[in-house]
C-alpha cells in the first residue's frame, strides 16, 4: 500500500479512549499516537470492506442468474478438462 500526504485533522476522543491510547502508545504498540490512529482506522476499513465483500458474496449466492452464469462456465470448463485428460498427446 503506497502511503500517501499526510493531513492533520481534529477529532474528539473520549477520555478514557484517549488515556488507553496515549498508555499503548507509550508500551510501543506504535510510534506516535498518529500512527496508531491510522493503524486502528486502517484495521476499521478492512473490517468494514470485507463485511461488503460478504455481503456481495451473499447476494451473489442467492442470485439466480449469478448462479446460472457459474453452471455454465464449469459446464464449459469441465469440457475442455474432459478434452485435456482425453488426450493420445501424451
Amino acid at each position: 500500500m503506497t502511503r500517501s500526504t499526510a493531513r492533520k485533522v481534529t477529532y474528539s476522543l473520549p477520555d478514557d479512549l484517549l488515556s488507553e491510547m496515549e498508555s499503548a502508545v507509550r508500551e510501543g504498540a506504535a510510534p506516535s499516537y498518529s500512527s496508531f490512529v491510522a493503524q486502528a482506522v486502517r484495521e476499521q476499513l478492512h473490517r468494514h470492506y470485507e463485511r461488503r465483500l460478504n455481503e456481495a458474496f451473499s447476494a451473489a449466492a442467492e442470485d439466480p442468474l449469478f448462479l446460472e452464469d457459474i453452471e455454465q462456465t464449469m459446464r464449459a470448463f469441465g469440457e475442455i478438462d474432459t478434452e485435456i485428460e482425453l488426450s493420445p498427446d501424451e
